[in-house]
């Protein structure tokens, strides 16, 4: 499964990147809010730091105004995927696109049928927000589930992007039901490598590791 950070702080992606652990990037309109920076250049830099894929988002809602918006996020990488929301005039968008040869990463998908939809125009990636799903007493990872089920029944060949991650078991789950990509913050990404016992056996290691003679070691 791969592993993308659901982050626009460069600083975020260069120590994820650097533990060899990172294969693209998802940011939003909050994300990019968050840095006080223009939208464009913070992809820019995002798009220079990372080889993978790396979501940008249309802020439009009308078809015509996210097809430009789309069309300039398309000019600022070859690794960047436009990011478009589930609805009528986004699943048309990214037919567009799709026939244009510009990779999309359809969002705020919360049920098997909207998933089903994007996949049917030819989306590259469904990214169902689980964590939203759970906030309300529904079953995020269900859906994932019945996603991944309908894909492979019919052979589409839109990924499987689990978005909305709160904790390390969302990623298990992901992989243990066969997603293709989870997207993470770093704070998850951090916590993923943490085991108590882990912790515990160093510590034992490294007073131990004080018992050998210096010139020993």
């Amino acid at each position: 499964m791969k592993l993308f950070i659901d982050t626009a702080d460069t600083d975020e992606i260069q120590r994820a990147a650097a533990m060899g652990v990172l294969d693209g990037v998802t940011t939003n309109p909050s994300l990019i809010a968050k840095t006080g920076k223009p939208m464009r250049e913070v992809l820019e830099t995002i798009c220079s730091l990372v080889e993978g894929p790396v979501s940008g988002e249309v802020f439009s809602t009308e078809y015509d105004a996210m097809l430009r918006e789309a069309e300039g996020l398309a000019t600022i990488a070859p690794n960047l995927v436009v990011k478009v929301p589930l609805i009528p005039e986004g699943i048309r968008l990214v037919k567009t696109l799709t026939e244009r040869g510009i990779k999309t990463n359809v969002t705020l998908c919360f049920s098997p049928l909207q998933a089903l939809m994007a996949a049917k125009a030819g989306a590259t990636y469904i990214s169902p927000f689980v964590g939203r799903l759970d906030d309300i007493g529904h079953d995020g990872m269900g859906l994932v589930e019945q996603i991944v089920e309908i894909y492979g029944n019919y052979g589409y060949e839109t990924e499987v992007l689990v978005a909305s991650v709160r904790s390390p078991t969302h990623v298990v789950e992901a992989m243990r039901i066969g997603a293709h990509v989870a997207t993470v913050p770093f704070a998850v990404i951090d916590r993923l490598m943490a085991h108590p016992l882990t912790d515990r056996g160093l510590a034992r290691f490294i007073e131990d590791a004080k018992k050998i003679p210096a010139d020993a070691r």
